[in-house]
């Protein structure tokens, strides 16, 4: 391999990377930002029937799937112990 054919390698593994790199950032930032909505939804829902602890089942549902979702986006353990919480509810149908 010549000196012209690895600068030319590295020329474009260069510009791959001025590519790659704005997509993974913005793809971070939406991470994120799906994570904060994902969470403010599960403490919305949480708040509104703290004091009582009786959840409707499709509530319920919802805040299940919602945290999931915030889990595989590696949201933090706070949603867990809400989500425990919440598992002790009351659900109505």
């Amino acid at each position: 391999m010549s000196i012209s054919s690895i600068a030319t390698f590295i020329t474009e593994i260069g510009i791959l990377l001025g590519v790659i790199i704005p997509v993974i950032i913005s793809m971070r930032k939406i991470s994120n930002g799906a994570k904060c909505q994902l969470r403010s939804e599960m403490l919305r829902i949480y708040y509104r029937h703290k004091d009582t602890k009786i959840i409707r089942q499709y509530e319920y549902e919802n805040f299940v799937m919602l945290c999931e979702a915030y889990k595989a986006l590696k949201g933090n353990s706070f949603i867990d112990k809400i989500y425990l919480e919440v598992k002790t509810w009351e659900v109505e149908s």
